[in-house]
C-alpha cells in the first residue's frame, strides 16, 4: 500500500494496519529462522511499511496538536 493511499485512512485504521504488519513481520521472521521463507525481500518491504504507517500516525498527531 502506498503512502498516498494510507493518508486517507483514519487513526484507528492505521493502528489496526500497524498491528497487522507487526504480526506479519513476526511470522516472516519465524519462517526465516526455520528456513521456510520463500521471499526474503518481503521482510524489508514489511519493515518499510511499518515505518511508513508510524510516520503517518505521527503526522496525524502533529496536525491534531496544532
Amino acid at each position: 500500500m502506498k503512502a498516498k493511499e494510507m493518508r486517507e485512512l483514519s487513526a484507528a485504521e492505521l493502528a489496526e494496519k500497524l498491528t497487522d504488519l507487526k504480526a506479519e513481520l513476526f511470522n516472516l521472521r519465524f519462517q526465516h529462522a526455520i528456513n521456510q521463507l520463500e521471499n526474503p525481500i518481503r521482510l524489508s518491504a514489511v519493515k518499510k511499511d511499518i515505518a511508513r504507517v508510524k510516520t503517518l500516525i505521527r503526522e496525524q498527531e502533529l496536525r491534531s496538536a496544532q
